[in-house]
């Protein structure tokens, strides 16, 4: 077994291990990442890049028939071939050599293998050839390997060879009935896609609604559409087993409760996630495998001794997006190269280098539906069970005059939330067509804790969407509210 020092060890060579090796090795520290896949990771190739190619030819047909001069040129089907073809350049065709030469650019060592942890600061690395590598860590290592698809545990599942999201966004053919169980990003996501190219869909909820996790009008918004377009939405409906005709592909059926049945010929369960920590030798360093990673907000995990695992991205379940776990890893890259060079204070500095705390307070996302949906800190209802004395202020889009340009009958809806004792937002949601470029400047004013009177100085351009936070703010000072 070879052996290899350095000063750090990345499990995981996805956007988040890219990234936090990155900061490393600018810090001067000699990095190593391990990975059994494919550099680049679950968002390059199964997730975010794949599937928002997918939607994109969705969501600019679905914006065009709204349009003037363009809506009859827009009522014909996708381009089916077209999409898919646009869908695998963006994974790049499931080929990770330029991710490859990046790390190399970058100075960071690549081994390839299956990366597992022994001991304090040591990994030993099963080689595709049969061999083995064992890697010591002068100074840190750090789990960056992501999540998986979490399946129910039903009868029949084993068997069937349901989807998860990384069949659902690499596959090559178009089903002709699709089954998703689940009412969250991926399912309302997936159900989008696949029923704009030519799949007839059955949403299965469990739940009374879509997108819990956001305002209720998100959901409610979202769901409206896409019943408009032809999904079958079945709120409160549970699968209690699944059984596929044949070994060669034929239909499933699923059983509900209540007795009911459901054909399709393919099952997307989108139902959670878990993260990938059953077989990284957690166990090597007092830690359960298969467990989320608990970690303090410079990423160190929390439960091991002398501070020298780190755990970014998914696997510490703080906030699973790609985005925010790129974050995490730039906030680890400096904490660790600051701890080793003894600078004192880690979490503190000019920029907050060394300290996540956008991870409790101000974390972004979009869900590319269409309508698309944004957030951005704490909804109402979260906001008043952390005890806060809130204002809430809503805003119909269509009543802003950049939304009506935008597209006729436009459709939305946005929300902010006000500390009343501290004077600034807590959270903010906007529903509708192309709201996703709305979210930063919501993000940036909750993460700033600007005061809503300076917000009232921040003047929107005239005709644009961005007049939505107008309206807002004259409502908040006039004293309306939901």
């Amino acid at each position: 077994m070879s052996a290899v020092d350095c000063d750090v060890i990345v499990l995981g060579a996805g956007p988040v291990g890219e990234n936090l090796a990155d900061r490393t090795r600018a810090a001067g520290l000699s990095t190593v990442i391990v990975e059994h896949e494919l550099v680049g990771g679950e968002c390059s190739y199964w997730a975010c890049m794949p599937s928002k190619a997918l939607l994109r030819p969705v969501i600019t047909r679905a914006d065009a028939r709204r349009v003037p001069g363009l809506r009859q040129r827009a009522d014909g089907p996708l381009d089916v071939p077209d999409v898919l073809a646009h869908r695998d350049a963006y994974a790049s065709h499931w080929n990770d050599d330029g991710q490859v030469s990046w790390l190399e650019s970058a100075g960071i060592e690549l081994v390839r293998g299956r990366g597992r942890l022994d001991g304090p600061r040591r990994v030993r690395v099963d080689l595709p050839d049969g061999g083995r590598r064992l890697l010591t860590a002068r100074h840190a290592v750090a789990v960056c390997t992501g999540s998986r698809a979490a399946l129910p545990k039903l009868p029949g599942l084993d068997t069937v060879r349901p989807w998860t999201s990384r069949e659902a966004t690499s596959s090559p053919t178009v089903p002709g009935r699709l089954a998703v169980i689940g009412g969250g990003v991926v399912a309302v996501e997936m159900a989008t896609v696949w029923q704009a190219l030519g799949s007839a869909v059955t949403l299965l909820v469990r739940g009374t609604g879509l997108l819990d996790r956001m305002e209720p009008f998100a959901g409610e918004l979202v769901a409206r559409s896409l019943t408009e377009a032809g999904v079958a939405v079945r709120t409160g409906t549970s699968v209690t087993g699944v059984r596929r005709a044949g070994a060669d592909g034929g239909p499933v059926t699923l059983t509900l409760d209540g007795g009911g049945e459901l054909e399709a010929d393919e099952v997307l369960f989108a139902t959670g996630r878990a993260p990938r920590t059953d077989d990284i030798g957690l166990e090597t360093v007092g830690l359960t495998p298969g467990q989320w990673l608990e970690v303090d907000d410079s990423c160190r995990v929390t439960e091991v001794p002398d501070g020298w695992l780190y755990a970014a991205g998914d696997v510490n379940h703080r906030a699973l997006l790609t985005h925010q776990g790129k974050y995490q890893a730039r906030i680890a890259g400096a904490a660790i190269g600051a701890r080793v060079r003894g600078t004192p204070a880690p979490d503190t500095g000019r920029w907050g280098a060394h300290s996540a705390t956008a991870d409790h307070a101000a974390v972004p996302q979009v869900v590319f539906t269409d309508p698309e949906a944004a957030s951005v800190g704490l909804t109402a209802a979260q906001a008043r069970d952390q005890g806060h004395r809130i204002r809430v202020v809503d805003q119909d889009l269509a009543q802003v005059a950049g939304a009506g340009l935008y597209a006729d009958g436009y459709r939305g809806q946005a929300r902010i939330v006000v500390d009343e004792d501290r004077g600034h937002l807590l959270g903010a949601t906007f529903v509708g067509p192309a709201v996703g470029e709305l979210l930063h400047s919501a993000s940036m004013a909750v993460a700033g804790e600007i005061p809503v009177e300076r917000l009232w100085h921040a003047v929107p351009a005239y005709p644009t969407i961005s007049e939505v936070w107008l309206r807002l703010l004259e409502k908040y000072r006039d004293g309306a509210d939901s």
